[in-house]
């Protein structure tokens, strides 16, 4: 007779799913803030708006990791992709003026590696930590044949809260305004389907990968974490009349900044004015992209761009230089030039 038939031998192992729980709680406790009243472990997780808010919004995004997950696989590089998929939605959340609250991930896989998952499920209660959001939900999903052994997915969402008031839209930018650039920490989350066609492109022609790029190994240079900047921005909104905020991901610095400008308004953007990492250098030469394609795949060093009036710019770029971040004054805000009658539509941001 043969042997009857199980969940674990269709490919799923529930007491693994059990362990990885119980590995995560410790990571999931460390990201607990005032407002959370159910967390890891129930149906649904809950979560009280924090007193003082007159007109709260609630204010969510929602993003993967993408293609960046290939590297990750490939290099058993696991524990920072975590960081990489908060930092994608609290720093959506953040330009709309918008504290994030709280986190939820969701982590599939054809057969759920206990060890793997844990380091990722670490990564994310890492960047949870950096912007000061509760991680407190969540989902692990093992669906054999759905994925490669190895490889896994992840999706997550942030909820954040604004008040009213103070809800950033940009509709107060005008010509003139300054646009401040904070640095990021290399490629982040977005572009990766080029890094890997430039990776696999210079090992087929028989050449070497460089062995480290901007002082850090080359495949950490890559691999780093995207900078979360909830914590240095939503101090600086205390005290400085922040107009606009721009959150530089896939579509770069040409297609992310009109995102929330007014609708007869651009930006030129100097691109002196910020340095070119060795990681950006490297991409563009290999992938041999001008400098326009080059700030619509990347950010091009540039991870949140901050619009400003050109009278209190320097005051906030010291503030947030202060608080630990790299900053630039990277361009203005310009009316836009008559439509060219030979394009469809105008040029919103010039990078000269």
């Amino acid at each position: 007779m043969s042997s009857p038939l199980t969940y674990k031998s269709a490919g799923v192992d529930i007491q693994a799913g059990d362990d990885l729980i119980e590995r995560i709680k410790p990571f999931a406790k460390k990201t607990m803030r005032e407002g959370v009243l159910a967390g890891i472990g129930g149906f649904g997780a809950m979560f009280e708006i924090p007193p003082g808010y007159h007109q709260p919004v609630l204010v969510s995004g929602t993003d993967g990791v993408g293609t960046k997950l290939k590297l990750a696989f490939e290099w058993n590089m696991h524990a920072h992709v975590g960081i990489d998929l908060v930092a994608m939605s609290v720093n959506d959340v953040l330009v709309q003026g918008a504290e994030p609250l709280y986190f939820l991930d969701y982590f599939a896989c054809g057969q759920l590696d206990v060890d793997t998952a844990s380091l990722v499920i670490e990564g994310i209660a890492k960047g949870c930590e950096q912007a000061h959001c509760a991680l407190i939900g969540g989902e692990t999903a093992e669906m054999p044949d759905m994925y490669p052994i190895g490889e896994y997915d992840l999706a997550g969402f942030a909820v954040g809260v604004v008040e009213k008031s103070k809800i950033l839209s940009g509709e107060t930018i005008q010509a003139s305004d300054r646009v401040l650039g904070l640095a990021s920490s290399g490629v982040h989350s977005n572009g990766f389907s080029l890094v890997r066609k430039v990776i696999s492109t210079v090992l087929e022609r028989g050449e070497s990968l460089p062995e480290r790029l901007d002082g850090v190994p080359f495949r950490e240079a890559l691999m780093a974490p995207t900078r979360i900047y909830v914590r240095t921005v939503l101090e600086a909104l205390k005290t400085h009349p922040i107009k606009g905020l721009a959150h530089i991901t896939g579509g770069g610095l040409i297609e992310n900044l009109p995102r929330i400008l007014p609708d007869s308004l651009g930006a030129v953007l100097h691109r002196q004015n910020w340095p070119r990492s060795e990681v950006f250098s490297w991409l563009q030469h290999h992938a041999q992209i001008d400098d326009t394609e080059m700030n619509r795949t990347f950010n091009d060093g540039i991870g949140m761009c901050v619009v400003i009036s050109d009278e209190h710019a320097s005051t906030l770029k010291a503030h947030l230089e202060a608080l630990g971040e790299r900053v630039y004054e990277i361009g203005e805000i310009t009316n836009l030039a008559p439509l060219d009658p030979e394009s469809s539509q105008p040029s919103r941001v010039k990078v000269i």
